[in-house]
């Protein structure tokens, strides 16, 4: 059994750290940063060129930082990614690795304070740290490699590979090859999971081994790899067998753990997610840590001294959005306790500090991703940043914190967090030359009285060229999810909001009912009301911004949102015409449909229910978009990937062939290489064209940059 610890907790202090967050938000909003007006846009081209800088890693000694920097070039439609060295003590940023489109450095780690690592194409090379060093290859193996680490105490080096059941990598690859000169292609399943994301399940699976790295005579040799996967009781079916989805290795080298999802018949509906223990030496058996559990473990963390391991887990059997818990199991004693047990915010991620006394983990709080820190013994928490997003978090000795830092007007760079002064200080600036006099609009935070009566809280971003004496556009944003947020961070993705304050709208988005980081119970409370809570809150969010902004127009709103947002998009086409155009991006449009052709059924069947049993039955088409289809009315622009096996093509074909027979203007936009989401940058440039695009035309609006 697990020992629960709570720590003492006043009711009141969620209710003033709201009101610290949005004071202190205001006036960041309010002070010089508000004044960072520039004089050019931010356009599609500039946004996909912008530089994009990758987690901390520190080296042995706590001196020096290695990072990755990635780009995209549109010149050769070529993405590339470079290995950089920060002293911590001087500021000094030195380039150690190659930054030609094409060549790509991954996954930094270091050998010693004077030598680091990398992966390029699946093998490790080593480097001197010097701009002026070539690097040495180190380890090829014949199945590519990713997720490296290495320890040097036990010249160790572990990583994940996909291989085929209980094989070696050099098996693994000749199977591989074998399996490419069959005569036919037929997969044949018995079993559910026959396709996950956006690949058909096949015999391949990652799994994390161990290999010994030798460099006594100078010239590096790698030993023979240990499988620790294959340690694993046998599964029946190999099409849905043990998935590895991740692993740390302790300080010392001496165990791995990694997460898991159990090969059972139940897994498309079950959130059943493990964590194993098991010694690098393979000379015992996988322990199971979780067994007492049925929902979903993630974030294994080894304490520094490799004596406690942390992970996050939750606790109710199905639901893929419950409350992260902190547990923490005793590698000697085998007591796994939990910590912070009162806590009502669900933490992300988790660090130890140096001396093992307190985990840092990142917070979703308020809109907000917040670093946080835990006492181990009693479970207190501390708030130590107060907005924007932090992620990536490294000690960078006892008094350190080291982090990737942005918000929604500030691209994601590399920061020290002070933990004495609680100071923080930007030690990166990226994209300092690209983004130099280029408009980034701060957001202002707003609240209103939503469904239940609830507080909920909104975003609003002032469109480029700003004059409260005129009327702009609405760009109305709906996130995903709909357990999900619209976080004060930068996104490199298809829905950065000031994508749209660019193009010259007034940009809105709200988090309703169903989001994280307002406490749990306002993220459970969406279950069984997809079309009531969240349609309530925007249209309320909506009437709030017409009442309090007078310079948006109400006569040209457009309402964009992709995944359940674009679910809602088209139940706002079954309920509404107060707008000029819709925008769904992978949504769908009748729940019933959307059952049968997911790939993650505990989803569908927690949020709604069954489509077979009554009661089920009730709750998918009370909140189905589809049986509303007569009063689908507003022009809409659908884009769907070929490969999202989350929401099938057949969920934006509909609704597109819906429109277009009953002759209301509808696009469809199709990407046959792309899944739920758009990861080519050259896709992604066509995909915010074609939205522009489309929203301009239908609000008699014109961007300040051309489109062509």
């Amino acid at each position: 059994m697990t020992r629960q610890i709570a720590s003492v907790f006043q009711p009141t202090f969620l209710l003033r750290l709201l009101c610290l967050v949005f004071s202190l938000a205001a006036c960041y909003i309010t002070g010089s940063h508000a004044a960072n007006i520039g004089t050019r846009p931010l356009d599609i081209r500039l946004f996909h060129s912008l530089n994009r800088v990758g987690a901390p890693v520190v080296s042995p000694n706590q001196k020096n930082v290695l990072f990755v920097t990635s780009y995209y070039s549109q010149d050769s439609n070529k993405s590339g990614a470079y290995v950089s060295c920060l002293d911590l003590s001087s500021g000094n940023i030195t380039q150690l690795t190659d930054n030609r489109p094409g060549t790509s450095a991954a996954n930094p780690l270091w050998f010693d304070d004077a030598t680091f690592g990398f992966l390029r194409k699946g093998a490790l090379y080593k480097q001197e740290l010097h701009a002026d060093a070539s690097p040495v290859l180190v380890f090829s193996p014949p199945t590519q490699i990713s997720n490296a680490a290495f320890r040097a105490n036990q010249g160790l080096i572990s990583f994940t590979a996909w291989t085929y059941p209980n094989s070696t990598l050099s098996e693994s690859s000749a199977l591989k090859r074998a399996e490419s000169l069959r005569t036919d292609s037929a997969q044949v399943y018995d079993n559910l999971w026959a396709r996950h994301w956006n690949e058909w399940m096949t015999l391949e699976k990652p799994s994390v081994f161990v290999v010994p790295l030798d460099n006594s005579t100078k010239q590096w040799r790698a030993g023979a790899e240990i499988n620790l996967g294959a340690m694993l009781p046998a599964s029946p079916d190999p099409l849905t067998r043990w998935y590895i989805e991740d692993y740390t290795i302790s300080p010392s080298g001496d165990n791995v753990a990694f997460v898991t999802r159990p090969p059972t018949e139940n897994a498309t509906w079950s959130t059943n997610v493990d964590i194993y223990l098991v010694p690098t030496t393979a000379n015992a058996k996988p322990r199971l840590l979780t067994d007492h559990m049925n929902g979903m473990a993630s974030g294994p963390a080894f304490s520094s001294d490799g004596t406690r391991l942390a992970w996050l887990q939750m606790e109710t059997p199905g639901y893929e959005s419950d409350i992260n818990r902190i547990h923490i199991h005793n590698i000697n004693t085998r007591e796994t306790v939990s910590i912070a047990y009162d806590w009502d915010m669900s933490p992300r991620s988790l660090v130890w500090s140096d001396d093992d006394k307190t985990l840092f983990t990142v917070t979703g709080i308020k809109g907000r991703n917040l670093i946080v820190s835990v006492d181990v013994e009693t479970g207190a928490r501390k708030v130590l940043t107060s907005i924007g997003s932090a992620g990536s978090l490294r000690t960078a000795g006892k008094d350190k914190l080291l982090y990737v830092f942005s918000l929604q007007d500030q691209a994601g760079d590399i920061y020290s967090l002070d933990l004495q002064s609680a100071k923080s200080r930007r030690l990166t600036n990226v994209n300092e030359e690209k983004l130099s006099g280029v408009y980034l609009s701060p957001a202002e935070d707003f609240l209103f009285t939503g469904a239940r009566g609830d507080k909920v809280h909104g975003w609003l971003l002032r469109p480029y060229g700003f004059d409260h004496r005129k009327k702009y556009p609405l760009a109305y944003l709906i996130h995903g999810g709909p357990q999900q947020a619209n976080i004060q961070s930068f996104s490199y993705s298809q829905w950065n909001p000031n994508m749209y304050a660019n193009a010259g709208f007034v940009t809105v988005l709200v988090n309703f009912h169903g989001s994280p980081t307002y406490g749990q119970n306002f993220t459970d409370s969406v279950r069984h009301k997809w079309g009531d809570y969240p349609y309530v809150d925007l249209m309320r969010g909506l009437d709030h911004v017409l009442g309090k902004y007078p310079f948006v127009d109400r006569s040209r709103m457009a309402a964009l949102g992709g995944s359940f947002g674009a679910y809602m998009v088209n139940w706002l086409n079954g309920h509404t015409d107060q707008f000029k155009c819709f925008v769904a991006h992978d949504g769908k449009l009748s729940t019933v449909s959307g059952y049968y052709g997911t790939d993650e059924l505990w989803f569908p069947e927690w949020d709604l229910g069954k489509p077979w049993d009554p009661a089920g039955r009730a709750v998918l088409e009370e909140n189905n978009p589809e049986r509303f289809a007569s009063n689908f009315k507003t022009p809409t622009l659908f884009i769907q990937g070929e490969k999202d096996f989350r929401i099938p093509v057949s969920e934006s074909l509909g609704a597109w062939t819906l429109l277009r027979r009953k002759g209301i203007p509808a696009r469809l936009v199709y990407f046959p290489d792309e899944d739920h989401w758009i990861n080519k940058m050259g896709n992604s440039i066509r995909w915010y064209t074609e939205v522009i695009k489309w929203i301009s035309a239908w609000t008699n609006s014109t961007p300040p940059y051309p489109l062509d």
